[in-house]
């Protein structure tokens, strides 16, 4: 499984880690020379080092090919495609708002997040299309235009965010029930490969578990309603999609120890959800601290745990608490 959304971690730490100024995270008012520099530079530098990273760490340990295209669109029950949506959704509002801080005007601060926001996602696609194991997807990089059109038309047309693509991810239990292999009398289970699949731990789970995640189309009703109206500027309504029972990419078969193994389809079958609830527009809340408003403004990739109804194509309705 590619770690696409890994990525954005990088984006949080290197915004929230260095800047302990207050006043220094005030956007400038005219282009400042020296903060637009410091910005290229990190910019570069990042890139390359999210470049290095994610060749040594990943791609370096899969055979290369020459470069060839790879359909993967009915993988995951597209929830990765938007997962690349999201991505480079937040890449560029991300890229857009260190723009404004050196001082750049709203149209080349939204030009910049179209390009970086661009420019990183296309990178997995090159990297993805000299790769045996995949190749470039087509519907990946429909996906990442996608995502960063949303921020830019947003922006363009409303000098806002009013619709908010967000994560959530809660952890799902998966059964230790031994699942026999289809040659010999091996064991597996889908305890042990989710573990394989998609790691051991929350972080890893967040990032790699589909089964766990659910993305969001997070609805700033105020800002859509007439002038003076009472609806709290910071409380949103949330689309959400999600998938269940998902164990590989097309089918829910895998190999492990030379065995193969699959899970029954009756009782596991691959099915979507798809959600409403409420969330928060963290910088809606509009904190006077600059540091606070900062960390809202990037955390605000994540949706706020909160009730929610689920529909799914099982043809069940679930009332969630939070989600």
């Amino acid at each position: 499984m590619k770690i696409k959304i890994a990525i954005i971690w990088m984006y949080i730490l290197s915004a929230s880690g260095n800047l302990s100024s207050q006043t220094y995270l005030i956007p400038s008012d005219t282009l400042n020379k020296k903060r637009f520099n410091t910005a290229l530079g990190f910019t570069a530098a990042t890139y390359s080092t999210f470049s290095l990273i994610l060749y040594n760490t990943w791609y370096k340990n899969f055979e290369k090919s020459s470069f060839h295209f790879f359909n993967d669109w009915k993988e995951w029950e597209q929830m990765d495609k938007i997962g690349h949506a999201h991505t480079a959704y937040f890449q560029s509002v991300l890229w857009y708002k260190g723009a404004k801080w050196t001082g750049l005007n709203e149209q080349k601060s939204i030009f910049t997040g179209i390009i970086c926001g661009t420019l990183f996602q296309s990178t997995l696609e090159v990297m993805d299309g000299f790769s045996s194991k995949w190749g470039f997807s087509i519907p990946d990089m429909a996906a990442n235009i996608a995502g960063v059109s949303g921020f830019a038309l947003q922006q363009h047309y409303w000098k806002d965010q009013r619709i908010t693509l967000k994560v959530s991810s809660i952890p799902v239990s998966y059964s230790s029930e031994p699942i026999l292999s289809e040659s010999t009398a091996s064991t597996s289970s889908l305890s042990t490969r989710s573990n394989n699949l998609f790691g051991t731990n929350y972080f890893e789970r967040f990032l790699k578990d589909y089964n766990a995640q659910t993305y969001w189309a997070s609805i700033n009703i105020h800002s859509f309603l007439h002038k003076g109206n009472k609806w709290p500027a910071w409380l949103n309504i949330a689309v959400g999609y999600g998938a269940e029972n998902m164990f590989g990419g097309f089918e829910n078969d895998w190999s492990d120890v030379g065995q193969n193994f699959k899970a029954d389809h009756l009782r596991y079958p691959r099915y979507r959800q798809f959600y409403i609830g409420l969330d928060v527009d963290l910088p809606k809340i509009q904190p006077k601290n600059p540091f606070l408003k900062t960390i809202f403004s990037v955390f605000n990739i994540f949706k706020i745990p909160s009730p929610a109804i689920e529909i799914n194509t099982e043809g069940n309705v679930v009332f969630h608490l939070l989600r």
